[in-house]
C-alpha cells in the first residue's frame, strides 16, 4: 500500500498461499444453504450461487473483518431473530429477460418477477487462461426460449471481477427484451451516513407512484412522485432537497429514482464508499448495453437496509409490456431489442478496493491503459487499481 502525490495504488498481498490453496480456480461450496462456487486471485474472493449466477460475496485478502458491499437479506432476518425470506433475490443478480414483477398474465403462465435466468440453476465450468481464472455459467431459459451465458474472469493480483455475458434468442422473430444488473449493496457496508454513492450521470427522475404515503409503516416515501430533477439533489415530499449521495441518518424510508447515464461517455460507473471502512465497490460498464441506472433506497429502522444501484436497459423495474409502452424517457428508448435467432451480448466489470484517508467521494472513473483511475477532485486524491482485461 502506497501513497504518494495524491495517488493510491490499491494493495496486493502475497500470491502464493492463496493460489497453493485454491489454484486460482473455483472451490464448490455452500452459501446460505445453495450451491455456490468461490473464485480467488489473491487479492479477491468472489462467491457466485449457481442459481442465477448471483453474486453474493466478495471480499478482500488483507481486510481483517472480512466485509463483503453487497446485500444478504438472509443474514440480516437472522440477526433480527426472523426467518429467512422465501424470495430469492440476494446480493448482485442479473434480470433477464424481464426487470420488475412479471404481468397477470405472465405470472399465471409462470414466469417469475425479475426474469426467469436469476431463478434458473445454472451448469458451471472453470479453467484457466494463463494468469487468469475463468468460471462460465449457462442455462436454457425455457419460458422466454433463450440461452444465457455468464462467465466470470479474475486476473491474479487485480481488484477487478470482469463479465461477460450473452444472450441467445432461440426464435425466430424480433422481440424487445428487458435486461439490468441488479447490483445490491447492504449492511453492514451499507451504514447510514457512512456509505456514499456516486455515478456517472445527472438527468434523473423520481419514480412515480400513486399510494399516499403511510405515516404508520417502517419505512415512507420520503420523495416527490414522478418529478424530473438534477442528480443528486431530489425533491423531498416535505419541500426540501434529498442528497440521494448520503445513506439516511434516520433510516425509515423507501426511496426510487432512475438516472439517465452521460450520453457524452460510453463507459459508465457507478460507486458505493463506506467512508468509515475506507472500501469503494464500483462498476465500469458499457453505455450501449445499460444507458439507464435505478436506485432503489430501502432503509428499515432496523438498520439492516438495503441500496440496489441498478443498470439496466429501463429506467424502472416495471412489467415488459409497460417498459415497451413508455418508449422513452428524456429521449433515451426504454427497452432493447433481441433479434430472430441472434445473439446479444454485454460486459461489466467491477472493483472492491481500499481508498486512502481522506478520499470521500467519486467524481470519476476512467479506464486507462491497463488501469482503473478514480478520483476524488476535492481531496485531490486518486485511486488506481489494476485492470488488465479489455472492456
Amino acid at each position: 500500500m502506497k501513497i504518494r502525490r495524491g495517488v493510491f495504488a490499491a494493495a496486493l498481498p502475497a500470491l502464493t498461499l492463496a493460489l497453493a490453496q485454491t489454484g486460482g480456480v473455483p472451490a464448490n461450496g455452500s452459501y446460505e444453504g445453495k450451491p455456490s462456487v468461490s473464485l480467488s486471485n489473491g487479492v479477491l474472493t468472489l462467491t457466485v450461487l449457481l442459481e442465477g449466477a448471483t453474486v453474493v460475496d466478495l471480499v478482500l485478502a488483507g481486510e481483517g473483518e472480512k466485509i463483503s458491499p453487497f446485500w444478504n437479506p438472509s443474514r440480516m432476518n437472522r440477526e433480527l431473530g426472523r426467518p429467512a425470506p422465501e424470495s430469492p433475490s440476494t446480493g448482485h443478480f442479473v434480470c433477464v429477460d424481464g426487470f420488475g414483477p412479471a404481468s397477470s398474465e405472465e405470472r399465471a403462465a409462470g414466469l417469475p418477477g425479475h426474469g426467469e435466468a436469476r431463478v434458473r440453476t445454472m451448469a458451471a465450468s472453470s479453467r484457466r487462461e494463463g494468469n487468469v481464472a475463468v468460471l462460465a455459467m449457462k442455462a436454457t431459459l425455457p419460458m422466454v426460449q433463450e440461452s444465457f451465458t455468464r462467465t466470470f474472469r479474475m486476473a491474479d493480483g487485480e481488484n477487478v471481477v470482469y463479465v461477460e455475458s450473452r444472450l441467445e434468442s432461440l426464435l425466430g422473430f424480433d422481440r424487445p427484451i428487458s435486461w439490468a444488473e441488479h447490483a445490491t449493496v447492504g449492511s453492514p457496508f451499507l451504514e447510514s451516513g457512512k456509505t456514499v454513492f456516486d455515478l456517472s450521470g445527472s438527468k434523473s427522475q423520481t419514480r412515480p407512484y400513486q399510494q399516499a404515503p403511510n405515516a404508520n409503516a417502517a419505512t415512507v416515501r420520503r420523495l416527490a412522485s414522478g418529478a424530473d430533477f438534477t442528480w443528486p439533489a431530489a425533491p423531498g415530499l416535505d419541500g426540501r432537497t434529498v442528497d440521494m449521495r448520503v445513506t439516511p441518518a434516520d433510516p425509515h424510508y423507501l426511496d426510487h429514482t432512475a438516472t439517465l447515464l452521460d450520453p457524452s461517455r460510453d463507459l459508465q460507473w457507478a460507486t458505493a464508499l463506506n467512508l468509515e471502512h475506507r472500501l469503494l465497490l464500483g462498476y465500469v460498464f458499457r453505455r450501449e448495453d445499460y444507458p439507464w441506472l435505478q436506485t432503489w433506497g430501502n432503509y428499515p429502522p432496523t438498520h439492516k437496509m438495503s441500496r440496489g444501484m441498478e443498470f439496466s436497459t429501463q429506467p424502472y423495474d416495471v412489467p415488459r409490456r409497460e417498459a415497451v409502452g413508455m418508449g422513452t424517457l428524456f429521449g433515451q428508448p426504454t427497452f432493447r431489442w433481441l433479434p430472430a435467432k441472434a445473439t446479444i451480448e454485454t460486459r461489466f466489470l467491477f472493483f472492491f478496493t481500499p481508498v486512502p484517508e481522506g478520499f470521500a467521494r467519486v467524481d470519476d472513473v476512467r479506464l486507462v491503459e491497463g488501469r482503473i483511475v478514480i478520483e476524488d477532485r476535492r481531496a485531490g486524491r486518486q485511486v488506481v487499481v489494476a485492470a488488465s482485461l479489455p472492456l
